[in-house]
């Protein structure tokens, strides 16, 4: 028993830090791509293709028939026949749209993948936007800390005779404001916390901290990337609908080849005096005079040369966004370090510099919470500076097809 509660208060520590341990950008990523709706969705998806590629493959059921004749108008003398009827296809049309629904089948397969890159582009989205929003939280409310400091040094200043009453009006002013920013800043959280929970099949349930590089990695050589561009899921989505279209206008353009149907069965006379059986073999093919498939030949045509021009159109513009979204990423990734090591860095001697002169008597209150809150800005610059670095990558990344593991 004594183990056991050993046992037990050495677990529950480590069942509060799994609790709190926060939410990483490809953890969320798994845990909304594992949900169960998406994977019925994408069954779904390809199921239907599939049952349309055994329907276009399967033969056509055959016919069974029965006839009964009176001969000489006697109830005594009848003709009886039953007759097994199979169409065949002797055109190849059957195969060819077979082989069109089988791709169509890959175009399927490829769609869920484009699915699942844009929603795990969406999950990284709101991941990096509950993390900006956590970010300006924590800045916030380290400028709101830093009024405590204020308010020590005007309390010192005032018992010394040094600080004025407006002084104390006007930081206690400056304390609500930054209060009432902080109150903001933790309802833009909320809000973004519970948008991302709710990819992730958590919603209503506590809300977690994430953590990760708001700032991304400069990416790898355009030309790598351009190379990938054909294996983009909605480009051969496209291409897979050409390919089935152009089959299913070779199935149509055989229009002019007739099915066969041969029927057999046997045959029985009976003329009230005599029975006689024999054997029934029927041949019937249909006329190609009018329907040769005209219209789905032209249909099919139609669609490969819609799916080719759209084709191309889709590669031009995904080559142009590569490029233009390849230099954004570059120049903010660089922006953002770079601001971020002069302006940022710079903050807290700045600082240090404002107060030293405000109890030196060198400067007023305003000047000193000028600095105060031209630190803020400066973290807000640059948070918002990795924000669009980020935005600007997980667009790249969607593109490229990449999904961070």
């Amino acid at each position: 028993m004594r183990h056991l509660l050993s046992a037990l208060l050495f677990t529950l520590p480590l069942a509060a830090w799994a609790q709190t341990t926060p939410l990483t950008e490809a953890e969320a990523v798994r845990r909304g791509l594992a949900r169960p709706a998406l994977a019925d969705l994408e069954v779904g998806h390809v199921e239907s293709a599939k049952a349309d590629a055994l329907a276009a493959g399967l033969l056509p059921n055959p016919t069974l028939g029965y006839s009964r004749d009176r001969k000489g108008g006697t109830p005594d003398s009848t003709e009886e026949t039953w007759q097994l009827s199979q169409t065949f296809d002797v055109s190849g049309r059957r195969g060819l749209r077979r082989e069109a629904a089988e791709i169509r089948v890959e175009s399927a397969y490829a769609s869920n993948n484009l699915r699942r890159g844009e929603l795990a582009a969406e999950i990284r989205h709101r991941f990096h936007e509950s993390l900006f929003k956590q970010e300006t939280v924590q800045a916030t409310e380290t400028w709101v800390q830093r009024f405590s400091r204020v308010e020590r040094i005007v309390d010192k200043l005032a018992r010394a005779g040094e600080a004025s009453g407006y002084d104390r009006r006007r930081l206690a002013r400056e304390r609500q404001t930054a209060e009432a920013r902080l109150s903001n800043e933790r309802s833009d959280l909320d809000r973004a916390s519970e948008r991302l929970a709710a990819l992730l099949g958590s919603s209503g349930k506590e809300p977690v901290s994430v953590t990760g590089s708001l700032r991304p990695t400069a990416p790898a050589p355009l030309d790598s990337a351009i190379s990938r561009l054909e294996r983009r899921p909605d480009l051969q989505a496209l291409a897979r609908r050409a390919e089935a279209a152009d089959l299913e206008g070779r199935a149509a353009s055989r229009g002019w080849v007739p099915d066969v149907t041969l029927g057999v069965g046997p045959k029985r006379i009976n003329n009230g005096i005599t029975r006689e059986n024999g054997t029934v073999v029927s041949l019937s093919i249909p006329l190609p005079v009018f329907d040769r498939q005209q219209a789905g030949e032209k249909r099919a045509a139609a669609e490969a040369l819609n799916a080719r021009g759209e084709l191309s159109f889709a590669r031009a513009r995904a080559e142009g966004d590569l490029r233009g979204l390849h230099r954004q990423v570059e120049r903010l990734v660089a922006a953002s370090a770079d601001y971020r090591a002069r302006a940022v860095g710079e903050s807290a001697e700045l600082l240090r510099i404002a107060e030293a002169a405000y109890q030196g008597g060198e400067s007023t209150l305003l000047e000193l919470l000028d600095a105060y809150r031209g630190a803020l800005e400066a973290e807000m610059t640059a948070l918002d500076l990795e924000w669009k670095a980020r935005q600007a990558r997980i667009d790249y990344d969607l593109l490229t097809g990449s999904i961070p593991e």
